[in-house]
């Protein structure tokens, strides 16, 4: 919530020698999961647009002394990226910064706001796919959930990147998705070479994540079958835990098809500091415009558990 300027009535005992330590600002930060979950750029204009362009059908039997047959392409879905802007910061009394006896730790400010910064990345990047099964918040340029059963072509029809029956995450549920991963087709109705390549897990999946995929034998049984998970290296990028995901039976994977989960920096963050001529109060705002999203709903797929 907004606050004040921190002034020499904030935290008293800094005033006074014999404070061995102050904590709870900052704490280990976990390496950044955000970039795992999209493909990143830079935006240099207020907006940027992905504009859906279908190729062309099979082709047809050309009769002897007939005209071949022709095909065009299509306009499909336009999606617009716009930036939205965040900001952080706080305000010191001139007072305070002069009475302060502990500039170290006045300094640790900063790396508290950073650390701010970096979670308040975290949740705007995995509340996407916290919330990628309804279109309460965010819909795709289909007006679609992010992941759906029923997205829609621009040739007509629909095709799905859900897992229908949503499953738990096991063996045979990753196969399944492997398995409609694989058939996806355009929306020209032609086949290419999609495939899974990481798996995105709440924490409560971590471990057992890790028994399905790495483990030589087929986990959880009594035989000598081969992890064909593991022998194919079907997740090729492996496992990326995350740990802003909300629901714990909820999991995700991404593909290797171009132009799925999107995010843009218009302004990456940056600390800015002024003093406050009037009061001599010292000012100090991160500053940050991002955007996310999903063109191509191809890239990436997901179970919303049982």
């Amino acid at each position: 919530m907004p606050g004040g300027p921190i002034n020499t009535g904030s935290h008293p005992k800094l005033l006074w020698p014999g404070v061995h330590a102050t904590w709870g600002q900052v704490y280990a930060e976990h390496k950044p999961e955000y970039t795992d979950l999209y493909d990143w750029d830079d935006s240099e204009q207020a907006y940027e647009e992905d504009l859906q362009v279908s190729g062309f059908g099979l082709a047809s039997v050309k009769p002897e002394g007939e005209a071949g047959t022709y095909d065009s392409e299509l306009q499909g879905i336009l999606t617009r990226y716009v930036p939205t802007p965040y900001s952080l910061g706080y305000i010191v009394t001139h007072e305070e910064l002069k009475d302060n006896l502990y500039d170290a730790v006045a300094n640790r400010r900063a790396k508290a706001n950073a650390f701010s910064i970096n979670q308040t990345i975290e949740n705007i990047c995995a509340f996407l796919y916290n919330n990628g099964f309804v279109t309460t918040y965010f819909v795709a340029g289909d007006n679609q959930a992010l992941f759906s059963t029923g997205h829609t072509q621009v040739t007509g029809g629909t095709f799905s990147n859900a897992l229908s029956p949503a499953a738990d995450l096991a063996e045979t549920s990753l196969e399944d998705i492997s398995i409609q991963i694989m058939g996806v087709q355009t929306d020209r109705g032609l086949f290419f070479s999609a495939m899974p390549e990481s798996l995105h897990i709440h924490r409560n999946n971590w471990f057992n994540a890790n028994r399905i995929l790495k483990s030589v034998l087929q986990p959880g049984g009594s035989n000598n079958d081969i992890n064909v998970l593991h022998a194919t290296n079907a997740f090729p990028k492996g496992i990326k835990l995350n740990h802003y995901f909300t629901n714990p039976g909820a999991w995700f994977v991404r593909t290797n098809v171009p132009n799925g989960m999107t995010a843009f920096w218009r302004e990456r963050p940056e600390l800015k500091v002024d003093n406050d001529f009037d009061t001599k109060n010292a000012k100090a705002l991160c500053y940050f415009r991002l955007s996310v999203g999903i063109t191509d709903p191809r890239g990436a797929y997901g179970s919303n558990g049982p």
